[in-house]
């Protein structure tokens, strides 16, 4: 048909937000608030990276050394804040830093912090990948994370956050319970793959250092305004009087970032609200991994709280 129904992925069904989900979070809370913290590192003198300035011949140095000012300096003062406010992250990393800065991920491990797979690094998109080097991909994240730190990652969210059309199927069969590529919404959407359920939680594109600073131009303190215009709306929203329904924000950091002290200074300002809320009771301020752990047992205990 010329007209007919386009395409599809088939991993999930439409469903608009005003079909509600009626269970809640711990403690009674109906928004979910977690840090995406990502630490990544990049080949010099080769493969993709984002960019400061104009894209150099490589060796790259200017960009290069932008990004790695991240990991020396940017992750130490961003810790130090996470510290200062008791506030847990869900870090997203390649494992090529545990050869790198493997200080950086074991200071992570310390603080309680989930580690989450981003692929061996982000000089590679994946979805250029064949299915067995991708297949190999997410297992060597899970093993070697496991043997570095004690514990296998349960979620992913791609480098570049690319895909084949084989991904949800192979993150289901290596072990992953939940994705963070897909944001299309503001709940946790159950997929379906070929080898049972893999949950999406929302990972954001819009409340993300990399595409506003980078891409927008947007200066340190339009993106904490942001934030704080995003969390005051989303609760507005989760908590509506007619309309409450358990949501999920959150909000994506990259050290070279945010990292830098005049960002920084903004990023305790905003912050710094939110955990006072969460200290309230008024939400609850957790990790991506407990998220998509306690939605799961959610649809198990009470199928019908679960629209998507």
């Amino acid at each position: 048909m010329r007209f007919g129904a386009l395409r599809s992925h088939d991993r999930f069904d439409y469903l608009p937000i005003t079909a509600r989900d009626t269970y809640r979070w711990p403690n009674g809370a109906r928004l979910a608030v977690y840090v995406g913290f990502n630490l990544e590192h990049f080949a010099f003198g080769e493969g993709m990276g984002a960019n400061l300035g104009p894209v150099s011949p490589q060796p790259d140095v200017l960009n290069f050394s932008w990004r790695e000012y991240g990991n020396r300096v940017g992750a130490w003062r961003c810790l130090d804040l996470f510290d200062d406010l008791s506030m847990p992250a869900g870090v997203v990393l390649n494992t090529s830093l545990l050869d790198h800065c493997p200080a950086l991920v074991h200071a992570c491990v310390a603080r309680g912090d989930e580690l989450i797979g981003h692929g061996h690094t982000n000089a590679h998109r994946q979805s250029d990948f064949e299915p067995a080097h991708e297949h190999d991909l997410l297992v060597h994240c899970r093993s070697r994370l496991a043997q570095a730190t004690g514990s296998a990652p349960t979620g992913w969210l791609s480098p570049w956050i690319s895909e084949t059309h084989h991904t949800p199927d192979l993150l289901a069969c290596t072990g992953y319970r939940y994705t963070l590529n897909w944001c299309h919404d503001d709940r946790p959407v159950r997929m379906r793959t070929a080898h049972g359920t893999l949950w999406s939680v929302p990972y954001p594109q819009e409340v993300n250092d990399i595409p506003m600073i980078v891409g927008r131009q947007m200066d340190g303190m339009a993106f904490a305004d942001m934030i704080a215009d995003n969390f005051d709306e989303m609760y507005a929203q989760a908590e509506h009087p007619t309309r409450a329904q358990p949501l999920v924000m959150g909000i994506a950091l990259h050290p070279y970032l945010v990292g830098q002290p005049y960002r920084l200074r903004h990023l305790r300002r905003v912050l710094t609200p939110i955990v006072q809320a969460a200290q309230r009771g008024e939400i609850w301020l957790t990790r991506p991994g407990d998220i998509a752990a306690h939605v799961a047992s959610v649809s198990q205990t009470q199928p019908d709280a679960v629209m998507g």
